[in-house]
């Protein structure tokens, strides 16, 4: 394992990588799955909020596996499609999207771990509407004013536990994201902005207030129509 962020995590059973390796093998026999080497760079936080360790477990089964990868957690499902879609259920029902523009995020950690079932632990409601039906334009101003009608169930419980988590929304809207909100159960939050170039200028921004901040400038995956 390498990466700025590996010091954290295990090489034993306790990384989904491993479980997934192993969950393969389960599922296969020991006769069709030989030794392999897996090489880890981690380097986003622990635990991000969006996806890192799934997305990475997800790397290590290859095909259809979402049955196998739901075992893992509900997040692999959608990580083992790994293009933009819409996640209902506990995530393992997913419908990939026909089109989604690149639209310019900045990826924001204070540096604070969120425990996933604290979060769902301190829930107030589990019995919250459905996400809205999305715009038929794609754009990223229909994405915003959509994302406006939407809501994280997860934030003001992550809040209530790590006040940093509210501390990153601030910086994010400080710095003239168009939306704000946290990712997943915490404690990254993101940013959406119009373009890359102002996505990348916020990030600087955002770095040389909180330097020991994880803080990284990125684009959603863009899907024309036809390739879903």
């Amino acid at each position: 394992m390498s990466g700025r962020y590996a010091a954290g995590l295990p090489l034993d059973d306790g990384n989904l990588v491993v479980k997934a390796r192993d969950a393969l093998r389960r599922e296969a026999g020991a006769h069709r799955t030989p030794p392999v080497a897996i090489r880890l760079q981690k380097n986003l936080p622990i635990p991000p909020g969006v996806g890192g360790g799934p997305s990475d477990a997800a790397a290590a089964p290859h095909g259809s596996l979402a049955r196998i990868g739901l075992a893992l957690g509900a997040d692999l499902p959608m990580c083992l499609k790994s293009k933009p879609l819409v996640a209902r259920g506990i995530g393992d029902e997913v419908s990939p999207l026909s089109a989604f523009p690149a639209l310019g995020l900045v990826l924001v950690n204070p540096g604070v771990a969120v425990s996933t079932p604290d979060v769902f632990r301190a829930l107030s409601s589990r019995d919250n509407e459905a996400l809205p039906p999305l715009p038929r334009r794609l754009d990223f101003h229909a994405i915003r004013n959509w994302l406006g009608t939407t809501r994280n169930d997860l934030e003001p419980a992550a809040q209530a536990i790590q006040p940093a988590v509210g501390e990153a929304l601030k910086a994010l809207k400080r710095a003239d994201a168009a939306f704000a909100r946290m990712s997943g159960s915490g404690a990254t939050c993101f940013g959406l902005f119009e373009t890359g170039n102002v996505a990348k200028r916020a990030a600087i921004e955002i770095r040389a207030r909180h330097p020991d901040w994880f803080v990284a400038a990125t684009r959603s995956m863009e899907v024309s129509d036809g390739e879903a």
